[in-house]
């Protein structure tokens, strides 16, 4: 019930409506909110003055009904003045919706009829607030305009269910919320009145206890007033006009209005409109259970979504860690090396130190005992040993030349890690493919066999890998600028070997490969380098005889052409 909220108040006050009119667009508005809404049209502005004229549009061209719709300022329920809009000596600059209108000149005089009866100045406009067609009224004014009776029936339905529970009508001090409602007597009661003013037994037996809702609606289901002919108002509407779609008396019947009208009985097309608004109705609420279904499926793909992020976002955060673990681990594994080649090193520099140790007092002992020898004054005895200590001494000189005082071990280790692959791997780290989608193609491999440079141009070949089972769409073939520089795209296709002409001359090119299809990209192959020729090698043949006009100067000479350049010349 309370969805159906927003269909019973009128769109310009806000508030349910009150003693409703149907528009001829079908929509509905209060009384009282029309006649806010409407706008005097000037006598000279009316159509007739204007074709008769022929003049131009205007500046406030307004009364083009079928290309825009009138506003007064009251439409926002604001400046209202007797039943009338606020009246301005100048006219508005921009109504609600945008066009620029005329008030009233002045307000209409005192007047102690009702807002139905009251007179309404000629030339009035007024335009539906929801859909923005706008329509001049006749002489009847607002009373030209059909009551909605049944919306004020609902209306009243909708009010009396939103107010307080139902109390039992026989309690004598605080009333108790009534259980049942007797339909013969139109009494609700609690339990104990019941059992007490409503036995079950005697005439009562025969009485129709049903439950309070129950019992609520059919007392709202009372008759009520028959609608009147909007321009007989002692006439009730007995037929209907299929052609104006709308109910009419007798009186309109024998007046002519509708004499070339299809017209048949009203309560023959009562029952047909009941039938084709349940009918309708039927397919509505079939589309309204499938809209509930729908909800229910996107309220829990809400808290799927919810459970898989999570879950998603702990694999991530697992694999991510098991990559984290295994760089600890290989960090671990390089520092073990980084450490046995410190050893190493440092045990070398230590045995060193340590021959190098022992040789110098070994020399230096040899020397303080040659200078004690010299200093002896017996020239027979140091004959004697003077070849001896000559010879040892020129040995030991020769011991320390032979790279004795060279150092055996450099302070520089050996060691260069290579981490622009993980680098590269880490970087390139992504979502390649979804749960549902199919997988990316394997990373192709570079036949190295019949990967090959000539001159200035260089040729490669590739394939899958023999157990991949994804097709592959494409392949994409990546060279850098020979220099050391970024990498740039040089083949796009499904081919499985390219050449790639106009290199550089004596320099190193990188190449590498990927394969694609529709769900991504695959990873990058080995980086393969490639070298082209020094210069260029001129091997040639014999031109062919469509090129021999062109140098006819050379008449004595046979005609070449470089397998290169695709240049003729001379030998």
């Amino acid at each position: 019930m309370e969805e159906m909220e927003e269909e019973l108040k009128c769109p310009v006050c806000g508030s349910f409506y009150r003693e409703p009119i149907i528009l001829p667009c079908s929509h509905n508005i209060c009384q009282a909110c029309a006649r806010n809404i409407l706008v005097q049209t000037p006598e000279s502005e009316s159509p007739q003055s204007r074709r008769a004229s022929g003049s131009g549009v205007s500046d406030y061209d307004y009364l083009d009904l079928d290309k825009m719709s009138l506003y007064s300022e009251a439409d926002s329920g604001y400046g209202s003045y007797g039943g009338f809009a606020s009246a301005p000596t100048t006219p508005c600059q921009k109504s609600p919706n945008g066009v620029r209108v005329f008030p009233p000149a002045m307000p209409p005089p005192a007047t102690h009829l009702s807002p139905a009866l009251a007179p309404v100045p000629r030339n009035s406009c007024i335009t539906c607030p929801q859909c923005h067609r706008s329509l001049i009224l006749d002489d009847r004014g607002l009373r030209g305009f059909p009551k909605n009776r049944v919306l004020e029936g609902v209306i009243d339905r909708y009010q009396q269910s939103k107010a307080a529970a139902l109390k039992c009508q026989l309690c004598e001090k605080a009333p108790k919320e009534a259980t049942v409602m007797c339909e013969q007597c139109d009494v609700f009661y609690c339990d104990p009145c019941r059992l007490r003013c409503h036995p079950p037994r005697g005439p009562l037996a025969k009485h129709r206890l049903v439950p309070p809702a129950q019992g609520r609606v059919s007392r709202r289901l009372s008759p009520r007033k028959v609608s009147t002919c909007t321009d007989h108002e002692l006439e009730n509407h007995s037929m209907y006009c299929v052609q104006c779609k709308m109910p009419v008396c007798y009186q309109c019947l024998e007046e002519g209005k509708h004499s070339s009208h299809e017209v048949k009985a009203l309560g023959a097309m009562w029952k047909l409109h009941k039938s084709q608004l349940s009918q309708a109705l039927n397919g509505l609420s079939d589309r309204a259970k499938e809209a509930k279904e729908f909800l229910v499926q996107l309220r829990n793909m809400v808290q799927q979504i919810q459970e898989n992020s999570v879950e998603f976002e702990a694999c991530l955060v697992a694999q991510c860690d098991a990559l984290i673990d295994a760089l600890n681990r290989r960090k671990a594994q390089l520092l073990a090396r980084v450490n046995k080649e410190h050893e190493h090193k440092l045990k070398v520099v230590r045995d060193q130190i340590s021959h190098c140790t022992v040789k110098l007092r070994q020399t230096t002992g040899l020397m303080e005992y040659c200078l004690e020898v010299i200093k002896e004054n017996d020239p027979s005895g140091f004959l004697q040993i003077s070849d001896a200590l000559i010879r040892r001494v020129h040995l030991t000189e020769d011991q320390w030349g032979k790279g004795t005082l060279t150092p055996r071990m450099t302070t520089d280790f050996d060691l260069s890690l290579d981490n622009s692959p993980l680098l590269q791997s880490i970087h390139q780290l992504d979502f390649v493919q979804m749960k549902t989608s199919s997988p990316v193609p394997a990373t192709p491999i570079l036949q190295l066999e019949e990967c090959c440079t000539h001159n200035n141009s260089a040729t490669l070949s590739w394939k899958q890998p023999p157990l991949s089972t994804v097709p592959a769409e494409g392949y994409i073939l990546e060279l850098d600028d020979g220099n050391g520089g970024q990498f740039r795209e040089v083949y796009v296709g499904k081919e499985t070997m390219c050449t790639v002409d106009g290199l550089h001359f004596n320099s190193t090119y990188n190449a590498r490969i990927k394969a694609f299809n529709k769900t991504g990209v695959s990873q990058y192959s080995k980086t393969l380098v490639l070298q082209t020729s020094e210069g260029c090698n001129f091997e040639t043949q014999p031109a062919p005889y469509s090129q021999l006009g062109k140098y006819t100067y050379c008449n004595c000479y046979l005609l070449h052409m470089c397998l290169v350049c695709s240049t003729p010349f001379t030998k």
